[in-house]
Order: structure tokens, then sequence, then C-alpha cells
């Protein structure tokens, strides 16, 4: 681009905001479809109920899982059972968040009331249990 500098107008100081926005936009399109993509926790086989709420969209819950072989992850993170109640301490009540509990439908029911003891030691007051929805067998 050639500057003419006999003539008397000013150079054009102004940016173009165009491929910025563009982008913005693009950005913030790739995020709104992937963030119900994400999930939280660790892959474990729930039992089913007839009834069924959703998980919060809010990242003001922790998802405690308990895989049927007995151990033991907040989120993704795996925590041991005697480890249990000082991470809930810290993650929950001092933080004021929302546990959810989700065990394998195979964990023995003593290993359920056991982290559910942990949960209380921890001063958790509220907990919710997640399940799957009951599947009706399709009619012919």
């Amino acid at each position: 681009m050639a500057f003419d500098y006999r003539s008397n107008r000013a150079p054009l100081t102004q940016l173009n905001l165009t491929p910025l926005l563009d982008t913005a936009f693009c950005l913030l399109i790739i995020f709104m479809v992937s963030a119900p993509l994400m999930t939280q926790g660790v892959e474990v086989e729930l039992p089913q109920t007839r009834t069924v709420r959703e998980l919060p969209a809010d990242k003001d819950h922790l998802v405690l899982s308990v895989k049927k072989d007995g151990t033991l992850y907040i989120d993704e993170y795996k925590v041991e059972l005697d480890q249990l109640e000082g991470h809930l301490k810290k993650l929950v009540a001092d933080q004021k968040k929302t546990l959810f509990l989700m065990a394998d439908k195979e964990v023995p029911y003593g290993t359920v009331v056991t982290v559910m003891g942990e949960i209380k030691a921890a001063g958790i007051d509220k907990l919710g249990v997640v399940a799957e929805e009951k599947r009706e067998p399709a009619k012919k």
C-alpha cells in the first residue's frame, strides 16, 4: 500500500475489528457446543429407578463415584477411603458445594454405607444420590 506524502490528508489509523470479532464468535460457538459434552466423574454402571433428576449444570457440585471394585473418585481424581473425610472437608464443606454420590450397582451395600458415614463425618448433611432412569421393555 503506497502513501502519497504530497497530499495533506492524514493516513487512516482505525483498526479493522472484523477478523477479531469473527474469531471471538467462532470460539464462543465452539465452547457452547462442547460444554454439554463434558461429563464429570468416572464411568460407573448406575442402578435404575423410576424417577430421576438430572445433575445440575452449574459447577457448585462435586461427584463422589464408587466403582464396583470399591475405588473412590472425587470427580475424576482417585482418593483413598481413609483420606476421604479430609478431602471432603476441604472441597465440599469449606466451599459450600453440593455433593452427589454415584455408586455402581454392584457395589456392596456395606461399602456404600461406609462411604456415607465418611461423608457424614466430614460435616456434609445434604447428599444427592445419582441413579439412571428405569428403561421399560419395548412392547411388541
